[in-house]
């Protein structure tokens, strides 16, 4: 916009100049105002547009979507869920027509960015020591919010005034009155970047770390302050190479990186069921078959096809092409053509989901209804 106004104003100071100049004259007749154009249809297009559809594992498309369609909430979505449960597993063939008998693919307009995320497996200690030195802090008494993610915690003071809630810096800064478990520092900042995760202690005792509430704050990624000081490469600010970094300069000068994020995340503790971890849907994420999307702009349970390209980390699968369902929810997912791509459980799904910084093409699968449908 800067160039436009830039342009508005030299054009407006050469009429101005030519007034001073030159004789007013007759005052131009007002012409029709002009019809403002209509809003862009929704573009509906055929699967055989969708680049890698035909390549898709549609039988386990279909497993996955069985399984967690009961999320939507729109009614026609619903009678597709149901007609899905009604049907024993699919073969590949049978899956695709299903899918393209009761849906149509809308193309979702614009490019964006899609990243990957993971439930991740550290090492806890009961006592803290050197190495394990960052406490697991449950939800604190002074913490207020509606619950919606945390977007609106505020501290309640002695007064009973309600307040912002400190920052990453301030909290990490303050003794812990309650400690759940203490992890390395780093992979404390791991866990409460992906949310959830599971620890384990040395007697093999398996514990599951999941999210409680957030202090409120914005999300800020470390990956573009740790390429633009020079300590990572551009094309090498892969999750892999942020922690080991993280793991190398313990102490001091990683605190100092990490505090720039000053979102700070506080947990709860459960048994360790063996079972995948629960999207803010409220249902089991299947692994690769789930995404992140900001609730103001995508619903809960939509269905999608991704169509991820151009990778800019070093090690990245080339493309990511599949159906998925918006089942969870992430403070860095903003924007309308923006997802977060769950990959499972332990190392390798993080090393996976550390890579992933592709390019961005989405369709939303809208249902076939009306006569002929």
């Amino acid at each position: 916009m800067a160039p436009l106004k830039i342009l508005l104003a030299s054009l407006c100071a050469l009429t101005l100049a030519a007034c001073a100049t030159a004789k007013p004259g007759p005052a131009p007749r007002p012409g029709p105002r002009p019809t403002p154009a209509p809003a862009p249809a929704p573009v509906l297009e055929q699967f055989s547009d969708l680049p890698g559809w035909a390549a898709d594992d549609h039988a386990a498309a279909f497993e996955a979507y069985r399984s967690t369609c009961g999320a939507a909430r729109d009614a026609a979505m619903g009678e597709i869920c149901r007609r899905a449960r009604a049907r024993p597993l699919l073969s590949g063939p049978e899956a695709r027509a299903f899918f393209e008998d009761n849906f149509r693919p809308e193309a979702v307009p614009g490019e964006g960015v899609l990243t990957a995320y993971y439930a991740p497996e550290y090492e806890a200690r009961a006592r803290a020591d050197a190495e394990f030195s960052a406490p697991v802090r449950p939800k604190p008494v002074d913490l207020v919010s509606s619950g919606q993610g945390g977007r609106d915690a505020q501290q309640r003071g002695p007064d009973g005034k309600l307040g912002p809630y400190p920052d990453r810096t301030a909290i990490e800064t303050s003794p812990p009155t309650q400690v759940l478990a203490w992890m390395r520092p780093e992979e404390l900042f791991f866990l409460q970047v992906q949310g959830s995760g599971v620890v384990t202690y040395p007697d093999g005792r398996r514990v599951k770390v999941l999210f409680a509430a957030t202090n409120g704050r914005t999300f800020t990624g470390i990956a573009n302050p740790m390429r633009d000081r020079g300590l990572l490469a551009a094309n090498n600010t892969s999750g892999e190479a942020i922690r080991q970094w993280l793991a190398d300069h313990r102490g001091p000068e990683a605190d100092a990186i990490m505090r720039l994020n000053p979102r700070y995340v506080f947990f709860t503790t459960a048994p360790d069921d063996g079972r995948p971890p629960v999207g803010s849907a409220g249902i089991p994420l299947p692994t690769g078959r789930a995404i992140a999307v900001d609730p103001s702009r995508h619903a809960s349970g939509e269905l999608f096809w991704i169509d991820g390209v151009a990778p800019i980390l070093n090690g990245a699968f080339p493309t990511y092409r599949r159906l998925v369902t918006a089942l969870d929810v992430g403070g860095a997912i903003k924007g309308l053509v923006r997802a977060d791509l769950y990959l499972g459980q332990g190392q390798r799904a993080g090393t996976e989901a550390g890579r992933v910084r592709h390019t961005l093409r989405m369709h939303r699968l809208v249902p076939r209804v009306g006569p002929g449908r």
